[in-house]
């Protein structure tokens, strides 16, 4: 019911964190990977060439739309298919809220929730055309939930990540497309090291944490595969926190 073997699944942000992380799972439960990244993915390769999968690296900018039907395009033309996408890349940008840019703000919203939702509904149309339904996964964040601090657009996009989720559910579950996303809580990655390195803010964070510790990028590992395999087949519409606790403090 687990098992991902004969899958093909493209994982954007797939260089590091928590991209790497579920590229690893996926490729341990039997998936090939189709990584997206802005930068070297050799050392995720090696992660899934050892797991006994295969790693077709795809260098792209989700800043803009242009990469989608070439991220797409590639992955099919390597693998003759696909069955999962992972939507997790995404960035932050720190800024008080009476000091924040147009262009933060801009750059942020077109990473994390313009350029998913039209990957989104790529691989959708590819998932209709090959008449076997699929999986979308959508990282979302506690944000998604909370109003966060000094990252108005991150919690804008990520809120509306967990909104999208519901409604590309509605329209694609007919088609078996199952749209689903994770909200991971605090993770040690590049996209919380300046918050890592706040003592007060990283201590009040962690007293807020059940589990004690905050998250590493295998800790979403489970969760992913759950979500791509047929054991979440009646699973529509849901974003899973993987938090620690977090929201349950």
């Amino acid at each position: 019911m687990f098992s991902l073997h004969g899958k093909v699944a493209i994982v954007t942000g797939a260089n590091t964190g928590l991209g790497q992380g579920m590229c690893a799972a996926l490729a341990q439960a039997g998936a090939d990977i189709a990584g997206v990244g802005r930068s070297d993915m050799s050392e995720t390769g090696a992660i899934v060439e050892a797991a006994g999968a295969r790693f077709l690296p795809i260098k792209a900018d989700l800043l803009t739309l242009e990469p989608i039907d070439r991220i797409i395009a590639e992955a099919v033309d390597a693998f003759g298919k696909i069955d999962i996408l992972v939507n997790n890349a995404g960035i932050i940008r720190r800024e008080d809220a009476i000091d924040y840019s147009v262009q933060d703000w801009d750059d942020v919203m077109n990473t994390n929730i313009r350029t998913l939702f039209f990957l989104s509904q790529a691989a959708a149309k590819q998932f209709m055309k090959q008449g076997s339904g699929g999986k979308i996964i959508n990282v979302a964040s506690m944000l998604s939930y909370q109003g966060g601090i000094r990252v108005p657009a991150y919690t804008a996009s990520k809120s509306a990540v967990m909104g999208v989720t519901k409604a590309m559910a509605n329209e694609w579950a007919k088609y078996g497309i199952n749209v689903n996303a994770i909200a991971p809580g605090y993770m040690v990655t590049n996209n919380t090291e300046r918050l890592r390195q706040d003592p007060k803010r990283y201590g009040e964070i962690l007293d807020r944490i059940p589990a004690g510790r905050w998250g590493e990028p295998s800790d979403m590992g489970g969760c992913a595969v759950f979500l791509a395999s047929d054991a979440a087949a009646y699973v529509h519409g849901v974003t899973i926190p993987v938090d620690g606790g977090w929201q349950a403090r």
